[in-house]
């Protein structure tokens, strides 16, 4: 007998031991074990992945939705100031308005007081002048009368 057969007769013994002490049973258990364990934890790896992708879109639904909101918010500003621009407009307008008014108004009131004082001055010069002729002429030759009159007349049209 070859040391073949002895090795081979010993590698059956072996095995035949293995059988007989159950080893077979416990590394299918093992294995049936960790594919268990395997399966477990894809089922978790899907569990997760599927939890992830409803958060993701969860987000791309926030986010489409802030962005909506967003616009909407920058639109409603850009009324409200064109809505303040077309009031600081009005304003504008109507404060250069009053303004042009007003200076209307002065510049009427500074041509009465300016034809009044030039009535006035008109007055007091002619006045002035009738006392001029008046006392050249003191006897009265006409005039004298006539200034009179016409100084009553002034008097009482510029007064």
């Amino acid at each position: 007998m070859d040391a073949e057969f002895w090795v081979a007769l010993g590698f059956v013994i072996f095995v035949a031991g293995l059988a007989y002490i159950g080893v077979h049973g416990k590394l299918g258990a093992a294995l049936d074990d960790r594919a268990r364990k395997v399966a477990d934890e894809l089922a978790s790896a899907k569990r997760l992945h599927d939890e992830a992708a409803a958060v993701l879109d969860s987000f791309k639904r926030k986010a489409q939705a802030a962005e909506a909101e967003a616009a909407a918010i920058v639109a409603q500003a850009r009324k409200e100031a064109e809505l303040m621009g077309q009031e600081a407009q009005a304003r504008l307008t109507d404060y250069v308005a009053r303004r042009t008014k007003q200076a209307e108004q002065k510049i009427a009131m500074a041509e009465i007081q300016a034809t009044a004082d030039v009535r006035a001055a008109a007055a007091d010069a002619a006045v002035k002048a009738a006392e001029i002729v008046l006392r050249r002429d003191p006897r009265g030759t006409g005039v004298s009368d006539l200034a009179g009159r016409e100084i009553e007349r002034l008097k009482t049209q510029f007064h």
